[in-house]
């Protein structure tokens, strides 16, 4: 998909970097000139959150081909992923996960730590209310009433992952906020990464106070950009 913003074909990857550097640069501002009280400007009615599962049991309610695309990120993220449902199509490999023939049952659940729900409303519905029994969050595939958790689309590059999400209200808005932005962070933002990892280390050494641990690493960031220009005016 082409990305529609100029800033991007002017800037290129500086195009990020600019806009990381002017919010933190407004918000620094903003403390300097008392209007940071600390409190969010928008109340958060969902609590973003990234999740592991190092080898939990997470259910996939579903056997077509939208199941079968949440698969892979589960994986990823250590699940141990049991399928459910009464046809398991053959998108989804047998090999990398339990599969369990037949309709869904609340017993299903049990020792799940996470549930996508990729079936029809009804369907969904009986497994939400299985979970919410069990005390499990479940991710309903575009079915926004019965989940309890919305996944976002997501960049993930050098360590660093952005998510952007609607609360599974406009799932293709939420992709095409992933697509943009993609185009726009930088190739070498795993040496942000690295650089603010071994900032914080310090900063946690040294008892450095909270308040100052952002604007040093603004300090630093904009030390990585400056030696890479020196770089490229000596190879010119």
């Amino acid at each position: 998909m082409a990305t529609p913003p100029d800033v991007v074909q002017w800037f290129g990857g500086y195009a990020f970097a600019l806009v990381v550097g002017y919010a933190i640069g407004a918000w620094l501002l903003a403390r300097q000139q008392g209007g940071d009280n600390g409190a969010p400007a928008d109340a958060l009615s969902r609590l973003p959150v990234f999740l592991r599962f190092d080898h939990r049991r997470v259910v996939v309610v579903g056997g077509g081909t939208v199941a079968a695309s949440k698969i892979p990120a589960l994986l990823a993220a250590g699940a141990e992923v049991t399928v459910v449902a009464p046809e398991i199509s053959a998108s989804i490999d047998r090999s990398r996960v339990t599969a369990i023939s037949g309709e869904f049952q609340p017993s299903d659940l049990d020792g799940a730590w996470f549930v996508t729900a990729a079936a029809t409303p009804e369907v969904n519905r009986a497994v939400r209310e299985a979970a919410e029994a069990r005390g499990v969050f479940v991710n309903a595939v575009d079915d926004p009433a019965n989940a309890t958790a919305y996944l976002g689309g997501t960049i993930a590059r050098g360590g660093v992952t952005v998510a952007f999400s609607t609360s599974g209200q406009a799932p293709a808005l939420a992709g095409l906020l992933r697509e943009a932005f993609d185009a726009i962070v930088p190739a070498d933002i795993g040496a942000w990464a690295e650089r603010a990892a071994a900032l914080s280390h310090d900063q946690r050494a040294e008892g450095v106070p909270m308040q100052q641990r952002r604007p040093q690493l603004l300090t630093a960031l904009n030390r990585l950009y400056d030696a890479r220009d020196r770089r490229i005016q000596d190879h010119a």
